[in-house]
């Protein structure tokens, strides 16, 4: 398997989000990605990618992205995530490790830095094409982003 960095522009998302602060836990992100899950199907809402974010310390993120009308409702608020430059990387975590795409993709970051190609690294995230849990192919196409200014 190939795993290769690339810089490249993603188009503005529109995610039903549920955000709240404290330690990194799994079984929380699985909880609260349900909850979003739950509230598009009750609400007959087409969806897309899966996205995981760390916008703050300790302060977590999980959206799905929305297709069509919703509003918010409850915990679940509609959001709009802009158009932005990001650092990419796709890979299957079954075959490479995450932490070694992480560590990779900081020093492949850094070296960016050092060229003047990249200002500065704002915030990190997830991003499946489907459900990671269920979809063996959502998760064997993960897509860490760190969203970098240029």
């Amino acid at each position: 398997m190939t795993v290769d960095f690339v810089l490249k522009k993603t188009p503005s998302l529109r995610l039903a989000t549920i955000r709240w602060k404290g330690p990194y836990s799994e079984s929380e992100i699985r909880k609260r990605f349900a909850d979003v899950k739950k509230w598009a199907i009750r609400h007959k809402v087409r969806t897309g990618r899966w996205v995981f974010r760390e916008p703050g310390s300790r302060e977590w993120d999980v959206g799905i992205e929305v297709r069509g009308p919703a509003r918010s409702e409850g915990r679940v608020k509609v959001r709009s995530l802009p158009a932005t430059m990001v650092a990419s990387v796709t890979f299957d975590p079954e075959v490479v490790s995450p932490r070694v795409v992480y560590h990779g993709l900081s020093d492949w970051l850094r070296w960016r830095r050092k060229e003047k190609k990249v200002r500065s690294v704002l915030s990190t995230r997830e991003v499946y094409p489907g459900d990671p849990w269920t979809d063996a192919r959502a998760w064997a196409k993960t897509e860490v982003q760190f969203v970098v200014r240029t």
